[in-house]
């Protein structure tokens, strides 16, 4: 079992994999009822028999009751704190809200904290867990299908800024994930893909299996059949947990987790991270774009980047930058403010962009000689594509 990501236990419908990281390794739990049998996950991990819960003010009205009683039967005490639903929680004054509320609970060091909700609430918590008292514990309880596969495993937090999204953060790894596939039940259809956008992105990186199952299985998965997302769920928590536990602190390969994220991003921010485009919307977008590029400048086909927007749009996602005209694009909206937004990427290295391109489905790979001239005139012609 020293493979990172290999299945390294299971119980009566739950299955869990390790992110290998030595001396911080930690489960991630997939199955169905774990969120009303929280207490029996998490109270082995507690120094003290007593947690905070930061949630959202959705996920409150249908989990927190669950979650504290059944913490309550496990004999953990807890407060919970509700922040306000949507990307927009992520910045400085919702952030300095939460830290003086979980100040004011009298946290210890010894304390932990519960993010119980989506990638917002994951970030937001993870990031009062790695500097409050300068580091506590927190544990991780997504209700999302884009958190169970991907932000609540690998221990980035963070919130957004004016300048980009995710610019202020920390690594800092959960002690668990109890990622309830049957959380995904309650999710919108627009949720749903928008999490899906994510699932793809593993087989585009590294796993052209795993795409072609999403192409025969991704609908009926996002239709209900909870095996389908159960298998989605845990193939892509593997993935990710591979490449977190070879490269902890994206050093190298764990870069191309970024798969369309770059563009994306730049979308989001001119969009102003509001409810108009979902993150995983814009995170489609982006991974169409990075297949259309990679196929202008010659390194894959232009039959698999229309392999990848074919599959996008069958599952009802964006594939076209030109969808931005549906949500009333400004006339002002220009490739250089896109790239102007890119410039305050994380991974802009010595004043160059790095993008994530592909020399085909499940060959990604980090770019960072992409020419500026190039891709403003690629961005202009996908702006001006037809509507």
């Amino acid at each position: 079992m020293s493979a990172p990501s290999r299945l390294a236990a299971e119980t009566a419908g739950e299955e869990r994999l390790v992110v290998g990281l030595g001396a911080r390794a930690y489960d991630i739990v997939i199955g169905e009822g774990l969120i009303a049998d929280a207490g029996r996950h998490v109270r082995h991990l507690l120094q003290l028999p007593k947690v905070a819960i930061v949630t959202d003010a959705n996920v409150a009205a249908r989990y927190l009751d669950q979650v504290r009683a059944a913490l309550d039967r496990a004999g953990i005490a807890s407060e919970a704190i509700t922040l306000p639903p949507g990307e927009a929680t992520k910045d400085f004054a919702h952030f300095e809200d939460l830290a003086e509320r979980i100040l004011a609970l009298g946290i210890e060091r010894s304390s932990t904290l519960i993010a119980l909700g989506g990638g917002v609430i994951g970030d937001m918590t993870g990031f009062a867990a790695a500097t409050l008292l300068r580091g506590i514990a927190f544990i991780q309880v997504p209700t999302t299908l884009l958190a169970q596969v991907d932000s609540a495993v690998g221990g980035k937090t963070g919130i957004n800024t004016r300048h980009g999204k995710n610019l202020v953060g920390a690594f800092h790894q959960p002690r668990l994930v109890l990622a309830d596939v049957a959380a995904l039940d309650t999710l919108p259809r627009r949720e749903l893909l928008a999490g899906y956008a994510e699932v793809v992105k593993y087989g585009l990186i590294n796993d052209p299996g795993g795409f072609a199952w999403l192409e025969t299985n991704g609908a009926a998965a996002i239709a209900g059949d909870r095996a389908l997302r159960r298998h989605a769920v845990k193939t892509s928590c593997a993935a990710k947990a591979a490449i977190v536990a070879a490269d902890e602190r994206e050093a190298g390969d764990r870069a191309l987790l970024n798969l369309g994220h770059t563009f994306g991003h730049a979308i989001e921010a001119e969009t102003g991270f509001g409810a108009a485009l979902l993150h995983g919307e814009a995170v489609a977008v982006g991974i169409a774009l990075a297949f259309d590029f990679s196929a202008r400048l010659g390194l894959c086909s232009p039959e698999d980047a229309a392999r990848v927007r074919r599959h996008f749009a069958a599952i009802g996602l964006p594939a076209e930058l030109a969808h931005l005209h549906k949500l009333g694009r400004k006339p002002g909206w220009t490739a250089a403010k896109l790239m102007t937004h890119m410039s305050h990427d994380k991974k802009v290295a010595g004043g160059k962009l790095t993008f994530i391109l592909a020399r085909g489905i499940g060959q990604a790979f980090i770019c960072r000689d992409v020419a500026a001239a190039e891709l403003g005139r690629f961005l202009e012609e996908r702006l001006d594509a037809p509507r």
